[in-house]
Order: structure tokens, then sequence, then C-alpha cells
């Protein structure tokens, strides 16, 4: 427990410290961490047994990066196309083509790569003080929510939330998380409103509550869908880079899949 909170701490301080300076360094230290993360996944899933095809996913994220930066983000659309086409092939022009195969090499893609370019986007928000709302909310809402369950399951017990995939989580921790994360939000957007000057355009009160509930619920999502993939491959965590906590993937997994909730926000409702 001690080794846990005490690698928890640093990587609370080195996340404020990312968020702070936002930006360029924000979106290199995340490109850093999606590699790591593609890294971990490619591997369970050999170790499960599968041949996957991970070299369409890695050209597809690296030329995402400057033709996002030059076109927008919906250049991300046809670079999966073309990379999930070319996954395809290389399954279907094997010897022995599979199914599962070709599948297990699209998830990375879709589950790893798209929900990081989502969370690099968010660095190009200006101003930098809105940027800095929207980033502290991506890490968190699923961070704070996650600790809320993690404590008030372990404390309280009771029915599990999905004993099929983690028989551990409960629904009172599902439930705490959810409420977690929800106070999370609202408190990133009243200290927002505090700090940033009174002619910046933030995300709504109403917003952020939305963006707690349905991020909170989908970081749950995300968690529980890496244990999935951990389970199928036969590993409990996917590498040992943080002491207590596992590998990249153990850590970003929530944060993740609430890129995509962000990155949908600001897409379809947030004027920048």
């Amino acid at each position: 427990m001690t080794q846990r909170i005490v690698t928890g701490l640093i990587l609370g301080a080195g996340g404020l410290t990312l968020i702070y300076l936002g930006g360029v360094p924000f979106a290199v230290a995340a490109l850093i961490c999606l590699c790591f993360g593609l890294s971990e996944e490619y591997r369970a899933l050999s170790l499960a047994g599968h041949r996957p095809v991970p070299w369409p996913t890695w050209i597809a994220m690296a030329v995402s990066i400057p033709l996002g930066v030059l076109v927008g983000a919906k250049v991300v659309i046809p670079i999966l196309l073309a990379a999930s086409a070319l996954i395809i092939a290389c399954v279907l022009f094997r010897e022995e083509p599979k199914l599962e195969d070709a599948l297990m090499s699209l998830l990375p893609l879709y589950a790893v790569m798209l929900p990081g370019l989502a969370m690099v986007s968010l660095t190009m928000v200006e101003p930098l003080s809105v940027q800095r709302t929207l980033l502290a909310l991506l890490i968190a809402v699923p961070v704070l929510g996650d600790t809320a369950a993690y404590f008030v399951g372990s404390a309280v017990g009771g029915p599990k939330f999905c004993p099929a995939v983690s028989p551990n989580k409960t629904w009172a921790g599902a439930i705490a998380g959810l409420v977690g994360s929800l106070l999370t939000a609202v408190l990133i957007r009243a200290g927002a409103g505090w700090i940033c000057a009174p002619t910046t355009v933030l995300p709504t009160w109403w917003a952020c509550v939305g963006l707690g509930l349905l991020g909170g619920a989908a970081s749950q999502l995300g968690d529980l869908f890496a244990s999935q993939v951990k389970r199928h491959c036969g590993i409990k965590d996917f590498s040992s880079i943080f002491p207590g906590h596992g590998g990249m993937m153990d850590r970003m997994d929530s944060i993740l899949f609430m890129a995509l909730v962000l990155f949908c926000y600001r897409l379809l409702w947030f004027p920048y």
C-alpha cells in the first residue's frame, strides 16, 4: 500500500506539472506515454497467442500529429481507415489468415491510438487557461474518481459491480467513483472561474456536471475494458513500470476513455 501511495503521489506531481505547462510539453509527454501504452498492448496480445500487425498503427500515429496540426482533426478519419485497410490486408495475405488476428490488430488502433490522439488534440486549445482547465478535467476526473472508488469499495464492500471482468469492484465503489468524478469536475470549474480572467470563456457549470458524470462513467468503462484485455491475455498488469500501479496502460486506461468524452465535447459544443 505504501509503495502504491508513494508512486501515486509522484505521478500526481508530474501530472500537475504537465497540466500547468500544457502545450508542447504536455503533448510530448502524452505521445511518449502513448508509445509505451501501444507497446504494452501489442505485447499482451502477443502473449495471448495472437499475431497482431502493429506497423500500420505506428505509421498512422506518426503521420497523424503533423497532419493534424496542418489540416485539423478531420484528417484522423482517413488515416484510421487507411491503417485499418492495411492491417486487414496484411492478415488476409498470410498463409494462415485468422480473423482474431485482424481484430486484435485493430484493437490498439481504436482503443489506444485514437483516444491518445484525442488527448493530444486538447493541447491545441487556446488560451492556455482554458487548455489547463480541459487538461485538468482529463486527468483529475478519472484519477480521483478511481481513487474514491478504490477506498470506498475497499472499506464498504458489498455486491460486486462486474465480477466476470473485475471481481474486486463493488457497486459501492462504482457509485463513489462516479460521485468523486462529479465533484472533481465541479471543483475544477470553480477553481478555473476563480483563477481565470472574467472574460475567459470556460465550460459552463452544467457542462462540467455532464463531463463529470459522463467522463466518470466512461473512465470506469475504460478501466473495465483494460481488465478484460488483461484477463483475455492472462496477465495481471500490462508491465511493471510504476511500482504498485503496473504499466502505462494500467494508468492510462480510464484517461484514454475520458479523452474521447472531452474531444467530443470540444468538437460539438465548445467554441475553441
